[in-house]
């Protein structure tokens, strides 16, 4: 395994195992980790309707230059591990993607079947954008248009039915050692996590391992059946990229 410093981007949609994930990186002994560093620009330039948006903007750095400066710059705390988690909503359009290529970029997806009925209890009439899903087939081509590789893709369900080998095949794809240190921490907040923590975080604050996966049968509102199609189609796409299939 190589010792070299790496840079991972996660990129996620909403209603994911992201901050799990999060928990799970941030217990590695050789790993920084940051949440969702682009949330306080999305918010100040979309005004998008989210608990405590003026107090995240206050939060954070909200000019996207500088965010990448510091994702892309020295790994904090001395870490060999910079582990970023991202929204793919939050990489607006005007955000250059040219420092995509300075990091090693992961996609983390979910089935718009359990993601979508989620999603409509939190968001009043959501559109294809808000699952994430759009972006995230975005970035997705033009990371492997760049590089001329697939980039790892890694599925919810997947992760939570076998913590410990979707991660050794996650670690193996970047080049990391896997360690057990992942698969399980301690309860509560972290001094890493967004402010936005006691709106959203109230399971995993509560958790100390990846909870075993339970399908969810949630009925999908019969207005957002079309919406679920258009998901499941770009779901499908990124789906058979997965690692460990």
């Amino acid at each position: 395994m190589t010792a070299v410093k790496q840079r991972i981007a996660m990129w996620s949609g909403p209603r994911n195992i992201s901050t799990a994930l999060l928990r799970s990186w941030g217990n590695r002994p050789d790993t920084f980790v940051c949440d969702e560093p682009l949330y306080a620009h999305y918010l100040l330039k979309t005004r998008a309707p989210h608990p405590g948006a003026d107090e995240v903007i206050r939060s954070q750095e909200n000019d996207w230059r500088k965010v990448v400066a510091w994702l892309t710059g020295d790994v904090p705390g001395g870490k060999r591990i910079f582990y970023q988690k991202h929204m793919t909503h939050h990489l607006l359009p005007e955000i250059d993607r040219g420092w995509l290529d300075r990091v090693s970029n992961v996609f983390l997806i979910r089935d718009p079947h359990e993601v979508v009925p989620s999603l409509a209890r939190v968001v009043a009439e959501p559109r294809l954008a808000d699952t994430g899903l759009p972006q995230q087939v975005e970035i997705f081509s033009l990371v492997r248009g760049r590089t001329g590789r697939v980039p790892p893709v890694v599925d919810a369900r997947d992760v939570l039915e076998n913590p410990a080998r979707q991660l050794r095949f996650l670690c193996q794809a970047l080049d990391v050692e896997f360690t057990a240190a992942m698969l399980s921490w301690p309860p509560g907040p972290r001094d890493t996590d967004g402010v936005w923590a006691k709106y959203w975080y109230d399971a995993v604050l509560k958790s100390t391992s990846f909870q075993p996966h339970r399908p969810k049968n949630d009925p999908v509102p019969p207005h957002l059946a079309g919406l679920l199609d258009e998901a499941a189609d770009i779901y499908r796409r990124l789906h058979e990229h997965r690692l460990g299939q």
